[in-house]
């Protein structure tokens, strides 16, 4: 039987600075406190950590997290100690968002996606960058490419930049670009329902393929033989020829700006952006959907939903880096409370960079 103990309780430690006068000189030499030790009556990293935790990464609200922690071990602490304790972690962690920041942009693959978010009572956007062992958020009042550029990773990055097809993501022309096959097969699905046939055939083609992908990758293979990459691409192509039949006069019409369907509008991108949605089987490093991303991103929709938007701009952006913070860590193995408690001591936790 594993059980917790019948009472938690909070451990002090007194800190006692001696101050030495020489009589010779007439000097008084004092002792230094330990780092963080800042106030007669104080409590330590641990209890900050908690404090955080419980409000940042388990979507409590503030009143709900000072009520626990309280019941858990008797510190009766603030609403507005947490409130500062989580800026205080805001705070500290500049160079850690810079660090992770610059990791992203050297990774190969990278998801991106973005929701929208209450934040100082408009309509407000918060940005993702994900990969396996790094997550980095970011809080910005516009969806496309003004808030992309001030997040700071699209503008440096090189690799492949998995996402759902979103336009602004293709002004970055020097990223390679992979969309999301998840978003495909539920358009797909949509189109089907609407008397599209093409879009069934498109569905199985890229459901094949990926189980063609994942069959190679299990056998320790790199890439898919030419062959199978040749004929892939021949029946991606008789899949669009059927989709045009399907839809007369589309393909003479495409560079025209007219009103179309939801249908025609996915067989239009499908056509032009061909390499992008087979990306998956060209570079088996790329993904086949964005749930990774769109994982990451829907702990911010949770954080909405339990404890509300967000009253101001910056604390948008301060609950962001706290949240990135211990999303990494815990990608990379780390218990949330060990780095928090790091964190509040005065010393951040670095990253490591991505794999490859």
């Amino acid at each position: 039987m594993f059980d917790l103990p019948e009472e938690i309780a909070l451990r002090v430690i007194e800190h006692v600075a001696v101050c030495r006068y020489c009589e010779d000189c007439g000097t008084v030499s004092a002792g230094s406190f330990p780092e963080g030790v800042r106030a007669p009556v104080q409590y330590g990293p641990g209890v900050h950590a908690l404090g955080v935790y419980l409000h940042v990464f388990q979507h409590i609200p503030y009143d709900r997290a000072r009520q626990l922690i309280f019941d858990l071990t008797g510190a009766d602490v603030s609403t507005a100690s947490i409130t500062a304790w989580v800026d205080q972690a805001a705070r500290g962690l500049t160079e850690f968002d810079e660090q992770l920041r610059q990791l992203l942009c050297k990774a190969p693959v990278v998801n991106f996606d973005e929701t929208g978010a209450r934040i100082a009572g408009r309509l407000g956007w918060i940005h993702s960058a994900s990969t396996d062992t790094l997550t980095r958020y970011t809080a910005h009042a516009k969806r496309g490419t003004e808030a992309m550029d001030n997040a700071g990773v699209l503008p440096d990055f090189e690799g492949v930049a998995v996402h759902d097809g979103y336009k602004p993501y293709q002004s970055y022309e020097q990223a390679i670009h992979a969309l999301c096959s998840g978003h495909h097969l539920r358009e797909l699905l949509a189109a089907e329902e609407q008397g599209q046939s093409w879009a069934s055939a498109m569905s199985c083609l890229l459901l094949d393929s990926n189980e063609q992908v994942e069959q190679a990758k299990a056998a320790g293979l790199e890439a898919l033989a030419a062959d199978l990459l040749a004929e892939l691409h021949a029946c991606y192509r008789a899949v669009i020829a059927l989709g045009y039949e399907q839809n007369p006069g589309l393909a003479a019409n495409a560079h025209k700006r007219m009103k179309r369907t939801d249908a025609q509008n996915l067989l239009l991108r499908l056509d032009q952006r061909e390499h992008e949605a087979l990306r998956f089987a060209h570079d088996f490093r790329v993904p086949f959907t964005n749930n990774l991303a769109e994982q990451d991103i829907r702990m911010v929709k949770l954080q909405q939903k339990i404890s509300g938007s967000w009253r101001t701009d910056e604390g948008a952006k301060r609950y962001m880096r706290v949240r990135s913070y211990i999303s990494t860590a815990r990608k990379q193995g780390q218990r949330p409370l060990d780095v928090l408690a790091e964190l509040a001591s005065g010393q951040a936790w670095m990253p490591a960079p991505a794999p490859g």
